[in-house]
């Protein structure tokens, strides 16, 4: 199953970070955000991406052409242009870089993905938001559930609009307005194929959380998984220093890849 993650946002409330870089490039502890979400979904063997770029898509697409160099140990002798890697650092990754445009609305980068997707179920997720997420049982309580979409539902104090929320799961509708304790979108999604027949005509101006999601809902199709662990997004300079200070200090919850994390664990 793909993971297709939208990483065209411009991130203008984290000021001088996102001048020269998309939001999804800044970094934590020295590794973009958007790093660090692939290794959650790589943790559990999810290694196939699709990453929707848009606003200095040019950095990310730079980035992953440089990665192995990047992080590999070499040595250059620049008498015979030679260069000799000593300690190679790779991942299993297989990333398709798509362009989406720069001002295009989350709906329609998601529907430009559609040829590369295929006929397949997928992932989607948002290029700025960490969690403690088990990815498998997210899977597997999406299929269980028989619905078309599953969002993860997770329970930040108010400051995002809340989800309408039956017992079984089942979303019924979405609420504009913050509340305190609510359950809230945090992303995170399996999506049936089909999903995608969801987006219609003018899909640059249209945003995923909107009228697709409301529809899907409507039609009695979408499913939440409950999140009750660590979430958090990095919408302003507040939040990356938060999380640049729990991966600087060994205890960032997402980081399940870590040996310091593993031991942790165990």
């Amino acid at each position: 199953m793909k993971t297709v993650i939208l990483a065209g946002g411009k991130g203008t409330r984290l000021g001088e970070e996102t001048q020269k870089i998309p939001k999804p490039m800044v970094e934590i502890g020295g590794y973009p955000i958007l790093w660090h979400i692939m290794k959650i979904y790589s943790f559990f063997g999810y290694n196939d991406f699709i990453v929707l770029t848009g606003y200095k898509g040019h950095v990310i697409k730079d980035y992953f052409l440089n990665y192995y160099s990047r992080y590999s140990d070499m040595t250059i002798d620049l008498s015979d242009n030679d260069v000799q890697i000593n300690k190679m650092r790779s991942e299993p990754w297989k990333i398709t870089l798509l362009y989406t445009g720069e001002n295009t609305l989350t709906a329609g980068r998601i529907k430009r993905a559609a040829s590369y997707i295929g006929d397949e179920d997928f992932m989607l997720t948002y290029g700025d938001g960490v969690a403690d997420i088990d990815i498998k049982a997210l899977v597997d309580s999406h299929y269980a559930s028989g619905k078309l979409v599953t969002l993860t539902a997770i329970q930040p104090v108010g400051r995002f609009g809340a989800l309408d929320m039956a017992d079984d799961g089942s979303i019924r509708s979405f609420q504009e307005k913050p509340v305190d304790g609510a359950w809230i979108n945090g992303g995170f999604f399996v999506c049936g194929n089909k999903a995608l027949d969801y987006i219609g005509e003018g899909a640059d101006n249209m945003m995923w959380e909107r009228d697709p999601l409301q529809a899907i809902a409507s039609d009695g199709m979408l499913h939440a998984y409950r999140h009750s662990g660590f979430w958090h997004p990095m919408d302003m300079l507040k939040d990356k220093q938060e999380l640049t200070q729990l991966w600087h200090d060994h205890v960032a919850p997402w980081a399940f890849w870590e040996v310091w994390m593993q031991g942790k664990q165990a």
